[in-house]
């Protein structure tokens, strides 16, 4: 374990390295009289940014310490790609052009500012401006109050906090409300790994404004301490219902099943919860990490509602996504049940995303 905690930080110090090499490069073009003690304000910079995201957890209280992590790993993200496209092109670039060198590098260090700049916009505009996506199932069963059809609006992934904050959290509301649902289910990860910057924020009473009932399980990132109540006493004075390994029916269309988080070792078995349920009932089940969809198909579940994989985020996690799930994004019919992942409403670490977008699903269902 020792060793490994050494070659990571030897990696990424060894990044850390190269970054700066190409930064001192980039301004040496500019400005070549610059003295040698900016060198060393440089590094100094990069080491206190690079340590950020562990400040996120010292100084968890301050929504600072939250946006210079973020800022840091945005940053970080875009000079994997930029840095190597930015020296293969110089390498090119001086072997095919007999372009003077200092002129080449400041061309080269120009374009690959704008292009860090012009990503970075995309990839945060990704994050913050949600498109709602809509699907229609099927249940083969006759509603509990004998509607023929009901609107579901599904989000998860939040990660409500300093990132995730009270704009984006009255942009969901405002969402959500413009689609008249009938019900409204949040699938795991309400906050960002505590509620400091959730109540800091005053997201409570932002989600309070939510027009329709509200249900919600938990996910890996709603830390829950063994005899701590106060995460669910903090999201059900946020209006909703928090069901955690538990069946509702009452006053319902449906039968809502919502389990606890997969790191929780004490959960039931989807087939334990669905037992406590009217078979001939619909069966909505509320599962924050999409494994083991034939579990839930075999239980008797008709729908099974996710989030978790956040499709990835940033490219090229979401091709890891695709590998490690059967359903990581998007609809799948799996047996007599059907299974939508949403790829989050919110984002987790960096406030970015880069071949996904922020999401809230909206699901139109009919009944026998």
């Amino acid at each position: 374990m020792f060793i490994r905690i050494v070659i990571s930080l030897l990696v990424y110090h060894g990044f850390l390295l190269y970054i700066g090499w190409n930064l001192w490069k980039g301004i040496k073009a500019f400005r070549p009289d610059v003295r040698r003690r900016w060198l060393v304000v440089l590094s100094v910079g990069l080491l206190i940014a690079a340590w950020s995201m562990f400040f996120r957890f010292a100084f968890s209280e301050y929504a600072w310490a939250h946006w210079a992590a973020g800022i840091w790993l945005i940053f970080a993200y875009l000079m994997v790609f930029v840095l190597p496209l930015t020296n293969l092109t110089v390498v090119l670039l001086r072997i095919f052009t007999r372009t003077d060198r200092r002129k080449l590098t400041r061309f080269v260090s120009t374009a690959a500012l704008a292009l860090t700049v012009l990503l970075g916009a995309f990839g945060v505009f990704s994050a913050y401006s949600p498109v709602v996506l809509a699907y229609d199932v099927k249940i083969a069963k006759p509603s509990l109050d004998g509607r023929k059809s009901m609107k579901i609006v599904m989000a998860a992934d939040m990660h409500f906090g300093a990132l995730s904050g009270p704009s984006h959290a009255k942009r969901m509301v405002r969402l959500i409300n413009e689609q008249s649902p009938d019900l409204v289910l949040f699938p795991g990860d309400l906050v960002d790994d505590d509620i400091v910057q959730y109540v800091k924020q005053g997201i409570p009473g932002i989600l309070r404004g939510i027009e329709a009932p509200v249900y919600a399980s938990l996910g890996n990132h709603d830390r829950l301490e063994a005899g701590d109540t106060e995460l669910i006493d903090t999201l059900e004075e946020s209006g909703m219902t928090l069901m955690y390994d538990e069946v509702i029916s009452e006053n319902l269309p449906v039968t809502l099943i919502g389990r606890k988080d997969r790191t929780d070792p004490v959960r039931l078995s989807v087939a334990e919860l669905a037992s406590q349920a009217d078979p001939a009932s619909p069966l909505v089940l509320l599962d924050h990490q999409p494994y083991e969809l034939e579990l839930a198909a075999e239980a008797g579940i008709d729908l099974e509602v996710s989030g978790h994989t956040h499709r990835g985020q940033i490219f090229p996690a979401n091709l890891i996504t695709n590998r490690i799930y059967e359903n990581d994004w998007g609809y799948l019919r799996k047996g007599n049940m059907d299974s939508i992942v949403t790829s989050g409403y919110g984002f987790w670490g960096l406030p970015m995303r880069m071949g996904t977008r922020s999401e809230l699903t909206v699901i139109n269902v009919s009944f026998e």
